[in-house]
């Protein structure tokens, strides 16, 4: 049986993956850094680059600026599975992302299908990830949004 405390850790968690997801699609840096990521994160954002720790701001400031000529994105994920070990815990959550280019001539969106397994430590200020695996299974329309 899941005690109170677990509850509320995996409620809190739950909360910490929505953020991550809705905070990025609202282009809200700040939020990002001050709510969901710990200081520093273990990064591999799955398209090539070997995973490195890296500060949260590399993070932010590279999604803003990939992110920032879209004219749309949408992220819904689902699927989250948490397991809590003390002052840490671990999470899968699978999600599709729509990315919207309206002047794009091949084709306006593209779509990410992929999962992430994260890393949460718990912080004074609540649950943080401190680890963020990206895993691409299919990426679907004009993938270059060219």
């Amino acid at each position: 049986m899941t005690g109170t405390s677990e509850l509320a850790d995996r409620i809190a968690i739950g909360d910490t993956i929505t953020k991550l997801f809705v905070y990025t699609d609202q282009a809200r840096w700040g939020d990002l850094l001050e709510s969901v990521f710990a200081e520093r994160v273990f990064f591999d954002g799955g398209f090539g680059d070997p995973g490195a720790e890296r500060p949260a701001t590399f993070i932010t400031e590279a999604w803003a600026e990939g992110l920032g000529g879209l004219d749309a994105v949408h992220h819904q994920a689902g699927n989250h599975l948490v397991e809590i070990t003390g002052d840490t815990a671990v999470a899968h959550a699978d999600a599709i992302a729509v990315h919207v280019k309206n002047d794009a001539a091949h084709g306006k969106t593209r779509t990410f299908v992929g999962s992430y397994d994260l890393g949460f430590q718990r912080t004074a200020k609540g649950w943080r990830i401190d680890r963020f695996e990206y895993h691409l299974k299919v990426i679907d329309g004009n993938a270059d949004l060219t």
